[in-house]
């Protein structure tokens, strides 16, 4: 394991994931300031004791498998095309809520019997050859294809893979696809049944690291208590309303009654100070899922809600991460 004694995190240098990187971590109040464009080193004001450096997407995974890199941040795809067998990669989260895409297998639109793996399998006996796959993914192609059974010859490649096939040097390739527009404009065309992985951007650690360095550890939490406060923040909205109301329980019993106002954990119900002096009037405010909020906003009515505002809400901070309990059972478990 490489030595070192900052804290280190790698962020994407090019690619899908570079700027959408940094926008989610400025949306988790965590900017990361890079005084130089062309430096591959940064910081975060916000985690003085993080360093934030810029690596290839796949050498991101390597880093941290290794040890020189304590976190990562980077596809799903590329951790697990290059995470090794020795479990040093430990997952944070799986789940970031950006840079979704699919690793799919792809053959020429001319192969209009090929639909399936099934049909692929089937297209190489008849070719009693096996059949020539490009891809920057060997290990994860090339373990799908053994399970549907089908002969092939990896073909490594880098740069842009859809003008394979067209060009001769491959049969078909195996690549990230997001809206399928570009396999179009190659006439190339994803198989029924071919998606390899599923992938969105994680979060990634060095195992040792967390055991073995307690302010790793510490900075694990940090960062999972400001992903998982923005990722629960981002699906709800805060509402506030006036309402009137014998008490501030009669008004709650109301609100519970209706089952889009019953908030986090129950709605916030206190004294409105009003002009003519009224003791019955009260403020009441909610967080609710933002797919209810028209729902919300109308049961809010019905029992004589009024003066409705709706904001958004930057962060939702748990007890205790779900998350790092998760990262803590796992390294418990290992003890």
């Amino acid at each position: 394991m490489n030595q070192h004694t900052d804290i280190r995190l790698s962020l994407p240098s090019k690619g899908r994931l570079a700027q959408a990187s940094l926008d989610f971590l400025t949306a988790c109040g965590l900017e990361v300031e890079k005084p130089n464009p062309r430096q591959y080193a940064a910081r975060i004001p916000a985690l003085p004791g993080l360093t934030v450096l810029f690596q290839r997407p796949g050498d991101i995974v390597v880093s941290v498998r290794d040890g020189s890199v304590d976190f990562g941040l980077t596809g799903r795809d590329m951790v697990c095309e290059r995470q090794g067998d020795n479990g040093a990669v430990l997952m944070l989260h799986d789940a970031l809520n950006f840079g979704h895409c699919r690793l799919c297998l792809a053959v020429p639109e001319a192969w209009d019997a090929v639909l399936t793996m099934a049909d692929l399998a089937a297209y190489a006996r008849v070719l009693a050859r096996p059949l020539r796959v490009a891809t920057k993914f060997p290990r994860l192609t090339g373990d799908f294809l053994r399970r549907y059974h089908v002969p092939f010859t990896l073909i490594n490649a880098e740069g842009t893979l859809e003008v394979a096939p067209a060009i001769g040097y491959a049969d078909f390739i195996a690549d990230l696809v997001s809206s399928g527009q570009t396999l179009r404009d190659n006439r190339l065309r994803p198989l029924d049944d071919g998606v390899i992985l599923t992938s969105q951007a994680v979060l990634i650690a060095n195992r040792s690291a967390l055991k073995s360095r307690p302010e790793v550890l510490d900075m694990a939490r940090t960062l999972l208590e400001f992903i998982e406060a923005h990722l629960r923040a981002v699906d709800h909205v805060s509402i506030f309303a006036n309402m009137r109301g014998e008490s501030p329980q009669a008004i709650a019993q109301r609100m519970f009654a209706q089952q889009t106002l019953r908030g986090l954990q129950g709605p916030t119900v206190s004294p409105v100070v009003v002009r003519d002096g009224n003791p019955n009037w009260y403020a009441v405010h909610i967080i609710v899922r933002r797919e209810q909020l028209f729902e919300a906003v109308a049961s809010l009515r019905s029992i004589g809600g009024s003066g409705v505002v709706v904001t958004p809400v930057m962060y939702i901070f748990e007890e205790e991460p779900t998350r790092y309990r998760q990262m803590m059972d796992a390294l418990e478990g290992e003890e």
